[in-house]
């Protein structure tokens, strides 16, 4: 499963993308995350259905200096990341 992820809230300049990025290894996702515009962030996470579950309940929380307002949630097509990456 592929999903793409928008992450509102207060969520840039606390780590986020890092902390999603070992969320993701530890769940085997691979994709990417980036900082968007008007401070959300997004990320493509692809792998299965129970870890693409559980890494969508860590984006609600992200890490402890987030505020996490919103998570929009959508599914992406299917894509062959090699790991997870932190676009900047």
């Amino acid at each position: 499963m592929t999903i793409q992820l928008i992450i509102k809230g207060k969520v840039q300049g606390v780590f986020y993308r890092a902390s999603a990025k070992d969320a993701a290894e530890r769940l085997c996702i691979t994709g990417w995350a980036k900082n968007i515009h008007a401070g959300h962030v997004e990320i493509v996470a692809s792998g299965t259905d129970e870890a693409v579950d559980q890494f969508i309940e860590w984006c609600k929380q992200g890490p402890p200096r987030a505020i996490v307002k919103e998570v929009v949630v959508s599914v992406a097509a299917e894509e062959n990341f090699e790991g997870f990456e932190i676009i900047r």
